[in-house]
């Protein structure tokens, strides 16, 4: 009988709960030692003898003896995620031709039965064809490839084309490896590295850190051999050093990186090493630039790493109070992945091996916390922080733009003349939006003001008057002074202060000093709300149409202040009559 299993974990699970009498119970995957593959490729004994296999048994290899096959509609493979950069193991259906090549070993030399795990009303939603490689893989091994030859995938006759953007994403690997040029083409280095057959990434870990990091290659090219120790590598790596010392599951394979290992160390031997004696934290950040990971400050273990992505530790895991890791295998969530397997590395191996990428900058930012500019002196490797200082002098811009942004979380604050210049400059037709989401909107204007603004309190001290003058311009000013004045002149020259701050702008004045005015005065769209007083300074009318009130309710205040204010003139026609604060001589 041969069982189709997804992989490893499957077929371990599954050996482990069959109790049939009398029956062999052998696995068969990629990762197997030798010996035992052999001898689920030997022919059957007189015992029954069922194999557990992953699709490594659907075609290329011939097991005797198959009479039955139990196919549970599973496959697992290696998918490329663009956006991450992170190839995971994925399982999934099986595809159409896939089962009915499965099917095949049933009756491949006798008559036999195949059993599927599914309906038969499933089989419509299979796909009809596993997808081909290049669609899912890794591609940057073979972006490499046509780098040497100068070619690019336009030029080669391919069945499938590779994907536009997995394709993109190997090219910005190899350039950040080294093995490209800004131009896109290959380097010597890159030319060096095509010569390794090994991943590109492990190429030039090799070629830059030399025979030494020949066995952390091997084991990054091959399957996790202590499965369940912990996210450690170190601990393989001692495992590879002594397999006597590993269990005894794991031995074959540390036998099988061991001798990779041997033979990396010959290919790497002939290389010229640049890097001096490297840790493996640090030989693993050469094949890994991208995943070189910081702590962030929280309290659990999470980290941002170099290429923008974040990734996360189990909760009690051994590595979780390094500052620094190199994550070397990635699973979960591609926007936090699951730091699988991963190895130390200290800030100072960190700025030893990457002094040509380390970018300072000067930050200078709004700290709501804090209510002042925060400046600091920053240096990063890619997406993660190594160092940050105060920053001593920063440029008069640079606070101007962080206060800008205090500005932007505290809102305007507004002094009682920048409040009246505000109210006349609203009440333009086609003038400036003057509220406070318009201004600090584009906040231009501000910044020449706000070179010296440190702190909270220098916001709040700040007079928006001049800024907003300069906003409008000289010209802007003119029209502003003409069209919305701050003062009413009176018909004797007198300047009255009009009142900005309600909802109409008004005036207060004595009604004899508007005889004559027969246009009610405007300030920009709205009418000016004028308070007519008394000659004692008391209000006897309230008015926006001063026409309507000469014609109308002026007759009945005139006769009831002209027995209070006898000496005062109160003609029959205001409109005719001339503007005057005085009163009559005494006796006239």
């Amino acid at each position: 009988m041969l069982v189709f299993l997804p992989g490893e974990g499957e077929i371990r699970r599954v050996s482990a709960a069959l109790d049939i009498a009398g029956a062999e119970i052998m696995p068969l995957y990629g990762a197997l030692g030798a010996a035992a593959q052999r001898g689920a490729l030997s022919p059957p004994g007189k015992a029954r003898r069922i194999v557990l296999a992953t699709s490594i048994a659907e075609t290329s290899l011939t097991i005797p003896g198959v009479r039955v096959v139990v196919d549970c509609g599973r496959a697992r493979r290696a998918r490329f995620d663009p956006g991450s950069g992170m190839s995971r193991l994925v399982t999934e259906r099986v595809s159409r031709a896939e089962a009915a090549q499965r099917r095949g070993r049933a009756g491949r030399i006798a008559p036999g039965i195949c059993y599927r795990m599914w309906a038969r009303a499933e089989e419509g939603a299979l796909p009809a064809f596993a997808p081909p490689e290049i669609a899912i893989a890794d591609l940057a091994a073979f972006a490499l490839e046509l780098a040497a030859w100068g070619a690019a995938p336009g030029d080669l006759a391919l069945l499938t084309p590779p994907p536009e953007a997995a394709f993109a994403e190997a090219r910005v690997l190899l350039a950040g490896l080294g093995a490209l040029d800004g131009a896109g083409r290959i380097t010597e280095h890159g030319r060096a590295m095509a010569g390794v057959p090994a991943h590109p990434r492990l190429a030039h870990m090799l070629l830059r850190a030399g025979p030494d990091a020949a066995p952390l290659a091997a084991l990054l090219e091959d399957r996790d051999p202590l499965r369940g120790a912990g996210s450690d590598l170190s601990a393989r790596l001692a495992a590879l050093r002594d397999p006597a010392r590993a269990p005894a599951e794991a031995r074959p394979s540390l036998e099988r990186i061991r001798a990779e290992a041997a033979r990396l160390r010959r290919i790497a031997a002939k290389g010229e090493a640049s890097a001096g004696p490297l840790s493996p934290g640090a030989m693993a950040a050469l094949a890994y630039p991208d995943r070189i990971a910081a702590r962030r400050p929280c309290d659990a273990p999470r980290y941002v790493m170099s290429g923008g992505r974040g990734a996360a530790l189990p909760e009690g895991d051994p590595l979780s109070a390094a500052p620094y890791l190199v994550a070397t295998d990635l699973g979960g969530k591609p926007r936090e992945a699951a730091i699988r397997l991963a190895l130390p590395i200290t800030e100072a191996e960190i700025r030893t091996v990457f002094a040509g990428r380390i970018t300072a900058a000067e930050t200078v930012s709004w700290s709501a916390r804090e209510g002042r500019v925060k400046a600091t002196l920053t240096e990063h490797l890619g997406a993660i922080t190594l160092s940050e200082r105060p920053l001593e002098n920063p440029a008069s811009d640079l606070i101007a733009r962080a206060a800008l942004e205090g500005l932007r979380a505290e809102g305007l604050f507004w002094t009682q003349k920048a409040r009246l210049l505000r109210a006349r400059i609203a009440l333009l037709e086609d003038g400036p939006d003057v509220s406070d989401a318009a201004l600090l909107a584009d906040g231009e204007w501000l910044l020449p003001y706000l070179g010296t603004a440190r702190r909270r309190a220098d916001l709040r001290a700040l007079d928006l008057t001049q800024p907003l003058l300069a906003l409008l311009g000289w010209e802007g000013q003119q029209r502003l002074d003409r069209l919305a004045p701050a003062h009413f002149v009176t018909p004797l020259g007198r300047r009255v202060p009009i009142d900005y701050d309600a909802e109409t702008p008004s005036i207060e004045l004595r009604l004899q000093e508007l005889f004559g005015v027969t246009r009610h005065p405007k300030a920009g769209r709205a009418r000016l709300r004028i308070t007519l007083l008394s000659p004692g300074g008391k209000p006897v009318a309230v008015t926006s149409d001063l026409p309507g009130f000469w014609a109308g309710s002026y007759a009945d205040v005139r006769k009831d202040m002209r027995g209070r204010y006898p000496r005062h003139p109160w003609p029959e026609d205001p409109t005719e009559a001339p503007p005057t604060l005085r009163a009559k001589p005494r006796g006239t």
